[in-house]
């Protein structure tokens, strides 16, 4: 048992370290390979077109029925990846697909193309859904819904619970990620602080001295944690108290200038200024998430940071910005990579790069085919990207069929028969990659072993 486990379960006492002691952060603590690591999920909301950028189509041969996207619908002149290639048949110009080590990639992915050797792909989801909240949650969680609600926990709240640490005291931070908190076997302590906004957090925080000080607030804080610790001594069911303790032995911390500055955009903006540049139009908001994320895994103030991009819903004529709103999405996710790569731990010489990983899905993909009002609709077809040091980089799994119409079988991957890669599968693999039994959180989806480093 490590030094720091054998002081954390001494500071809890005898009765309530029996209690602890198959909970989450006695887990982190007893597998250090874990310790250091931590989370970024990213939802692309609206459902993306991956003919742009993870399984690019740009021609009519072979059979292929779907409609390239051209200059006639599409508004190429802010796609930096965008190279004109004339089409096989039909009036205006596609793209050029751009070979990128063992991809085959579209336009949309700008600079993060180049950084072919840092992502893994999967395309070929099969989604069996086109409904948003469906979709949204069969993305995080690995279930649809039941009934219009979800049914079980997210990707986020499963990762928290199995790995966070005594220093993580916001464990899941989630900013309009679809997040759940569902099962019998999940840690009060691990649900997700689920906001609309990182910087309304900030004004939540806010305290005035108008009717005390900051020492009375310290005398009240004092007294109630030495009151919830009695109390945990005694209960019969400890972990209500302990957690109660749990949160008022932070509150001082939550409450510093510190860990409020996390939430204020200007500090966030200052600190990571190349998450925002001129011409930025559609993600700004993800930007500002994204760098707080940086800033609160550097700090190790939360363990799993999740949140959503401005979606990318589109069915009529403006699909023609569809390519910018998703080059804005992994603009940002190439920029998180370059952050990652040049910014350490506090206290600590490790790059974050080597201790970050990044999962990024929607909740279905577009249509081949672009329907009359110049847009393209939901399609049950999907892809997701992981960056991830324990993930094979420069490597995709699965596909579309020619038409790309339907997600291919995958033969002998999956115990239970020949089948393509579902949304439960993508999270079981990004599980197992942490030795985390899926089977624990989830009833479907399998690791893809062919994918572990």
């Amino acid at each position: 048992m490590s030094q720091s486990r054998r002081t954390f379960l001494k500071v809890l006492g005898a009765g309530a370290a029996a209690a602890f002691s198959s909970g989450p952060i006695a887990r982190a603590l007893a597998d250090s390979s874990n310790s250091k690591e931590f989370f970024i999920l990213i939802h692309q909301a609206g459902g993306w077109d991956v003919t742009l950028w993870a399984d690019p189509r740009n021609s009519r041969k072979g059979g292929y029925i779907g409609d390239p996207a051209t200059t006639l619908d599409i508004d190429p002149a802010k796609i930096t990846g965008w190279q004109n290639q004339p089409l096989d048949s039909g009036a205006g110009v596609t793209f050029q697909l751009l070979q990128k080590g063992n991809y085959v990639l579209g336009p949309a992915m700008g600079s993060l193309a180049e950084m072919y050797d840092r992502f893994t792909l999967i395309n070929g989801l099969a989604m069996n859904t086109v409904s948003h909240p469906d979709g949204t949650y069969f993305s995080s969680t690995g279930r649809h819904l039941a009934g219009g609600r979800p049914v079980a926990a997210s990707i986020d709240t499963m990762l928290a619970n199995e790995l966070v640490s005594p220093q993580n005291f916001l464990p899941s931070v989630s900013v309009n990620f679809p997040s759940t908190f569902i099962g019998n076997n999940l840690d009060a302590s691990v649900s997700p602080l689920r906001v609309t906004d990182v910087t309304a957090v900030a004004k939540s925080l806010a305290r005035t001295t108008l009717y005390d000080t900051d020492q009375d607030r310290a005398n009240v804080t004092a007294l109630l944690d030495k009151e919830s610790s009695a109390l945990a001594q005694d209960a019969y069911y400890p972990q209500v108290p302990q957690a109660f303790e749990l949160q008022v032995g932070r509150m001082p911390q939550i409450l510093s200038d510190d860990i409020r500055g996390l939430f204020d955009a200007n500090k966030l903006k200052a600190a990571h200024p190349s998450f925002f540049y001129a011409g930025q139009q559609y993600q700004k908001s993800g930007a500002l998430n994204a760098a707080f994320a940086v800033e609160a895994i550097r700090k190790q103030v939360a363990r799993v940071v999740s949140f959503q991009m401005t979606s990318c819903d589109t069915h009529n004529s403006n699909y023609k910005f569809h390519p910018q709103i998703l080059q804005e999405t992994f603009e940002m996710i190439a920029s998180l990579i370059r952050e990652m790569d040049n910014t350490t731990f506090v206290g600590s010489n490790d790059k974050l790069s080597d201790h970050v990983h990044i999962l990024v899905v929607s909740e279905f993909c577009r249509t081949p085919q672009i329907n009359l009002s110049g847009g393209r609709d939901h399609y049950p077809n999907n892809s997701a990207l992981i960056v991830s040091p324990r993930i094979k980089a420069n490597t995709v799994f699965g596909s579309s069929d020619p038409q790309q119409l339907l997600p291919v079988e995958q033969k002998g991957v999956f115990s239970d028969g020949d089948r393509a890669p579902s949304p439960a599968d993508v999270l079981a693999t990004f599980m197992g990659a942490f030795k985390i039994d899926p089977r624990k959180y989830m009833r479907d989806g399998e690791v893809i072993k062919a994918l572990l480093r």
